[in-house]
């Protein structure tokens, strides 16, 4: 899906700032709690890395933005205890509106409704039996899609053409990953693009790499 997530190559979010010496993993105390409630959640919840990604990129505009970066992943933690019934929907807004004293019905607890998942190994790094269908120094064009689903294939390299600069191993996909559809494992792929490919003359003149799983490549005529 085109969620809010998929920002690459959008303009108006002003310059990237390096990292600042010395900067802390964690800002504010309360960010450290919500990334453990998160590790935490996608445990009960049943998820897998893709389906919390898919989580964090279906939240709207203003969950995924204005509550700052861990407060997304809050908003998703959230979202995916509520899918698998592990918490009611509204729950969290009842329980934090009673102990600001307002005295509402909290819903009740709903029965689990887990995910029937189970990884076929530890990690995302998978062995096929066939062989790569791109080779290195190979010109490719990333499909043109819109998928309704999960999918790590960044809007702004869609329908163009670049240069595979290494195979990589064999990853599980998160396009099915993410909705427990199998993990139905790829080569993944180094491609680099130019600049002034992707947007344009007048574009300043680098080069941009992504890694594109097997499915998202097909040849050049």
């Amino acid at each position: 899906m085109d969620g809010i997530a998929d920002m690459g190559g959008t303009e108006g979010w002003g310059p990237t700032h390096p990292p600042r010496r010395g900067e802390r993993v964690f800002e504010e105390p309360w960010q450290g709690r919500a990334f453990a409630v998160t590790l935490l959640s996608q445990r009960v919840a049943g998820y897998n890395v893709d389906a919390f990604r898919h989580a964090l990129e279906s939240l709207d505009r203003a969950a995924y933005l204005d509550d700052g970066y861990y407060g997304r992943w809050l908003n998703a933690a959230e979202r995916m205890l509520t899918r698998s019934a592990i918490l009611a929907p509204g729950a969290i807004d009842a329980r934090a509106r009673n102990l600001r004293g307002e005295h509402v019905e909290e819903p009740p607890v709903p029965e689990p409704a887990r995910p029937d998942y189970a990884p076929t190994a530890p990690g995302s790094l998978r062995t096929v039996d066939v062989e790569p269908a791109f080779a290195t120094g190979e010109r490719v064009r990333a499909t043109d899609m819109s998928p309704a689903g999960h999918t790590r294939l960044a809007r702004y390299v869609r329908g163009h053409i670049g240069v595979v600069e290494l195979v990589q191993p064999a990853a599980v996909l998160p396009d099915t990953n993410a909705h427990f559809l199998g993990e139905n494992p790829q080569y993944v792929y180094t491609v680099r693009f130019d600049s002034q490919e992707l947007w344009g003359p007048d574009a300043e003149p680098f080069a941009v790499t992504v890694e594109l799983f097997e499915s998202y490549l097909e040849k050049t005529a």
